[in-house]
């Protein structure tokens, strides 16, 4: 018997799949029992899905120890439960358990499943069309598996994810610049008015000095190897000669998904007859 949970997490969006049966088969008896974890088990499962991935053509995920770490959280709790799910009563959903426990990411699923046979589980997965989509999907790079015993049943958590590089203000703040310089525009050395710009919805902060930009652009994102389409746009058009970079903190929720805010000024040639400011 295997049954299974699918639940994928697309442009932010979480879209739960959930296959009838788990409570019937599983909730008749939830006796204390502590979960066993199989390491081996869950190496299994990522040793196959990596193979599975080669003869698809795709990308091989790396193991992420963060994400291994939620989902063997979450697998203990269904074990706990006696049912699957994704998500219990007063427990995160997959993309708040993955940033609490230290994992970056843009993207986030999850595969989840309960097998009286572990061996069963990757064939069950590979057999649902919706769990194999997460499990083959070329833009998730990083994978944290759990498997636990209880009650004669295996339980096991995958949860897939994309990675997002650790950066610091001044790292994300030179890696934009750097593109910025590849449009002929040069950066000026000093952050100060960039960041105080990227703290604030619109306009320009009172308190920050010096000439104001004819162009301000905010965005946050999980990429920094391109610019937005508008700033691209606005550097090709040969209007500007100079750019302020700057980083701050992101706006909303940030507790789960890793983004970058940032801000770029684009300033004129300096001329006594300065354009009006644009924001």
């Amino acid at each position: 018997m295997v049954i299974l949970r699918q639940c994928a997490l697309l442009c932010l969006v979480l879209g739960p799949l959930f296959f009838s049966g788990a409570r019937d088969a599983l909730g008749q008896s939830r006796r204390d029992a502590e979960p066993q974890t199989l390491t081996a088990q869950a190496e299994q499962l990522f040793e196959q899905a990596n193979r599975s991935r080669a003869s698809e053509g795709v990308e091989p995920l790396s193991w992420d120890r963060a994400l291994a770490e939620a989902a063997l959280q979450h697998c203990r709790r269904m074990a706990a439960e006696g049912d699957v799910s994704h998500r219990y009563q007063g427990e995160p959903d997959v993309s708040e358990r993955a940033g609490q426990a230290g994992a970056r990411f843009s993207l986030i699923e999850e595969n989840v499943a309960v097998s009286s046979r572990a061996d069963l589980i990757h064939q069950g997965w590979m057999d649902s069309p919706h769990h194999r989509a997460n499990l083959l999907n070329p833009s998730v790079d990083r994978v944290g598996v759990a498997v636990v015993a209880s009650r004669g049943y295996f339980y096991a958590v995958a949860d897939y994810a994309r990675d997002v590089p650790a950066m610091t203000q001044d790292e994300a703040e030179r890696e934009v610049a750097q593109l910025v310089r590849a449009n002929g525009v040069a950066v000026l050395p000093d952050p100060t008015a960039a960041r105080a710009a990227c703290a604030t919805d619109r306009g320009m902060p009172r308190a920050a000095s010096g000439p104001l930009p004819l162009f301000v652009m905010r965005w946050q994102g999980s990429d920094l190897t391109s610019l937005p389409h508008a700033l691209q746009e606005r550097l090709a058009s040969g209007d500007y000669r100079r750019a302020a970079v700057g980083s701050c903190a992101p706006q909303g929720d940030r507790a789960t998904f890793t983004v970058y805010r940032m801000a770029v000024l684009l300033y004129a040639a300096p001329s006594p007859n300065e354009i009006k400011p644009f924001y």
